[in-house]
């Protein structure tokens, strides 16, 4: 567990006490739409929601790209309303856990993305009385910032067990190592 201030590699400093709150608190976040995601009004009526988002009012472009994903889906929509239900789900305990912050931070940023591009549309439709551009858009920023900082090694995890190439290794022993790399030096 680290305590103090966590460093990235792209020196954003925050306490660690805050970066903890915001992983945990946005895992919770996920959890939460993870639940609604498992509930069967969104399993049965996965198309609906995407097909939904197919206006007039949108850009030729955007209907084409949803239409794509509407097609897609409808191969086996029970399926991905599933994977989308597991997908949020373990979005959500590895954000809580601290495990694989980093690599869940850019899976849920992508997922959020596609989120965004389909089932709202981006942020659409855009005209007189628009108001905002959707809620998946700033999720990618959450994802940012905890991709851009260490944020599963403060109380996580991932301070416990390092991500060092393709292997978990306990800190101490990373620690260790970085030691002697740097006592040769």
């Amino acid at each position: 567990m680290v305590s103090g201030t966590t460093k990235s590699r792209v020196h954003v400093d925050m306490p660690a006490g805050w970066l903890a709150f915001w992983r945990i608190g946005f895992g919770l976040i996920w959890l939460v739409d993870a639940w609604f995601k498992w509930q069967p009004s969104f399993v049965n009526g996965f198309v609906g929601y995407l097909s939904g988002s197919v206006s007039s009012s949108q850009p030729g472009v955007v209907n084409t790209w949803i239409r794509l994903w509407v097609s897609i889906i409808q191969t086996n929509p029970h399926l991905w309303a599933y994977l989308v239900a597991l997908g949020e789900t373990v979005i959500a305990l590895a954000l809580i856990l601290g495990v694989g912050t980093r690599l869940t931070a850019v899976v849920g940023g992508v997922l959020a993305l596609i989120i965004w591009t389909t089932a709202e549309g981006f942020g659409g439709p855009y005209g007189a009385g628009a108001t905002d551009v959707g809620a998946a858009i700033m999720y990618i920023g959450g994802f940012a910032l905890l991709a851009l900082t260490q944020a599963g090694y403060a109380y996580g995890l991932d301070g416990v067990y390092h991500l060092t190439g393709w292997s978990w290794r306990k800190a101490h022993e990373v620690n260790a190592m970085q030691e002697m790399r740097q006592a040769r030096a």
